[in-house]
């Protein structure tokens, strides 16, 4: 594989964006991965590279560049009452849609200029806090934003004026929106609301209820890791992909 740890130029400042591709068969479609609020870590990395494994040129940004270079937390961040985790809230709670679309800009108009990617559509997909990033991304970027999922992403539904929920159907991506069963942060009568309006929207794609699992499910090094889940995840993932990004 082909690794970097990138500084993309942002109207913000440098973000630090680590970027992973094939060594054979380039240029690959472009991916941008978005991270959870415990931000960038070696688990996200690793996750990174097992997709750029099958074919894409991955573009994992640290959102939290705003508050400093090389902006990253311990383990304690996943602690309640740990000083790392409070640490990490008081950056969290910053975060907006409009600035990481923003970024997301940024990160295609840097694509275009590097030459690292196969020119053309994109996928973004998020985690957590980024699952209304990813689907907002969509909704922005149309004419290059072809797939976008959202997975365990937090409060889909809510009175925030840039709300995802208000902008399902707009674009022409194919979406995916994968949910916990246990979710505090997107409990289920707010996912049933959202299927509601999804299904309303007439948006292409699928929104998808993993039983018996928790928010977090996906990361393997989380104590709700499901390995099952996990897998259907990447099932799920990939072929979104290859349906939209390369035709397979």
């Amino acid at each position: 594989m082909i690794e970097s740890i990138e500084d993309i130029a942002t109207r913000d400042g440098a973000m630090e964006t680590f970027i992973v591709r094939p060594e054979r068969g380039g240029p690959c479609p472009a991916v941008l991965m978005l991270m959870d609020a415990p931000g960038i870590r070696e688990e996200l990395h690793d996750m990174a590279r097992r997709l750029a494994t099958v074919g894409y040129c991955v573009l994992l940004p640290n959102l939290y560049y705003r508050a400093g270079r090389n902006t990253t937390f311990g383990p304690g961040v996943l602690v309640m009452g740990d000083p790392e985790r409070d640490r990490m809230r008081a950056i969290r709670t910053k975060m907006t849609i409009p600035p990481v679309m923003g970024d997301v800009a940024d990160m295609i108009a840097y694509l275009d200029r590097s030459g690292i990617a196969a020119p053309g559509p994109i996928g973004v997909h998020g985690y957590c806090m980024s699952g209304p990033f990813a689907l907002a991304a969509a909704a922005r970027y149309p004419g290059r934003v072809a797939a976008a999922a959202s997975f365990y992403g937090t409060w889909l539904v809510s009175e925030a004026e840039e709300s995802p929920h208000l902008t399902l159907g707009q674009g022409h991506a194919e979406l995916y929106i994968s949910c916990a069963e246990h979710d505090e942060l997107a409990p289920l009568p707010m996912v049933a609301e959202l299927r509601a309006l999804f299904e309303a929207s007439g948006a292409a794609g699928e929104l998808e209820i993993h039983p018996a699992v928790h928010h977090g499910f996906a990361f393997p090094q989380r104590h709700c890791y499901d390995k099952p889940a996990a897998e259907r995840h990447w099932e799920r993932l990939i072929s979104l992909y290859r349906r939209r990004l390369d035709g397979g």
